[in-house]
């Protein structure tokens, strides 16, 4: 079981114009919206690959109801926890030459009861069928979270014996490591911010591996974008690299996402190191091609999965 919790859910709503030109008027050419939010994606992805993941989050307003619909639309279990506010809605504009931008609103703050109320309900689904079931941590905060709350639900996950799996950035993921995921997996700018070095090169990102780990997580990943993604599954293993396949992406939002529902399914597998990380990177790489954040498909991913090259970057130590 999959369980995947989203304290900053959002609708979003991918805008195509011919070209977006500051300061000027621009014609949307189409509009459509989706669920959004990075557990939402991780969710989507860890269907098409045949799991069946449970969803928690905060849902407020028609925004609310819109992403709940959503979700119940692609057959993924939701627990929708109620709140006064509206759930956000994120803007991504893409030009006719594939440029992207994101807009990402901040998100409403929850109320000390609506925290409560959600909290409490993320622990409930802790302890159903705690022994098989893998818990995943993604996405940013609502303004008024405490920066411990990963921190605080990762300590009570495991405690209902849960795996865990954490995507964050920032304060709260600098305080979560201590509390020891399962696995983190920040992309290059994340890691330069949480560890207070840049992360320019593969050199770099092996170090960054090295200094999470170092830091608490039991295992890591690392995007770096353009150039690929890095996978050290233990302590002192190697440091795995899989290059990216190269293409013409519609759009790279949700690649992230994507390569962590494949680490999720292959940790709830028993994949070997180089098998996980050929099956993210094949997730990623799929997401490129989908219609919107989330929506790789299966023969895509299966596809790319055979293509995908894993290098041995550093020995074990």
């Amino acid at each position: 079981m999959f369980l995947c919790v989203s304290p900053n859910p959002a609708i979003d709503k991918r805008l195509a114009v011919p070209a977006l030109l500051r300061g000027r008027m621009s014609r949307v050419s189409a509009v459509r919206s989706f669920p959004g939010g990075k557990a939402v994606h991780v969710a989507m992805v860890l269907q098409t690959l045949g799991a069946q993941p449970h969803w928690i989050g905060p849902c407020g307003g028609r925004s609310g109801e819109e992403l709940k619909a959503g979700l119940s639309s692609l057959g993924i279990r939701a627990t929708a926890c109620p709140t006064s506010e509206p759930t956000r809605t994120n803007l991504e504009i893409v030009e006719a030459d594939g440029t992207v931008t994101e807009l990402l609103e901040p998100g409403a703050p929850l109320s000390s009861t609506e925290w409560d109320g959600f909290e409490s309900a993320c622990v409930r689904a802790f302890k159903e069928n705690s022994e098989n079931k893998t818990v995943i941590l993604s996405g940013s905060l609502p303004p008024n979270a405490r920066p411990e709350f990963y921190a605080d639900l990762l300590v009570r996950a495991r405690q209902s014996g849960c795996k865990t799996l954490l995507d964050t950035s920032g304060e709260p993921l600098r305080l979560a490591l201590a509390a020891e995921p399962d696995f983190v997996k920040p992309n290059r700018e994340e890691a330069a911010q949480v560890l207070g070095a840049p992360v320019s090169t593969i050199s770099d990102a092996c170090a960054a591996i090295h200094r999470l780990l170092a830091l608490g997580a039991r295992s890591a990943a690392l995007s770096v974008g353009s150039e690929g993604l890095l996978f050290c599954a233990r302590k002192a293993g190697p440091v795995l690299f899989a290059p990216v396949v190269r293409l013409q992406p519609g759009s790279t939002v949700g690649c992230g996402d994507s390569a962590l529902a494949g680490f999720a399914f292959s940790s709830a597998s028993a994949y070997s190191p180089q098998d996980a990380l050929r099956l993210a990177a094949a997730c990623a790489t799929a997401n490129c091609l989908a219609d919107s954040p989330g929506a790789a498909k299966l023969a895509d991913i299966e596809s790319f999965r055979h293509q995908i090259v894993v290098e041995t970057l550093a020995p074990d130590s």
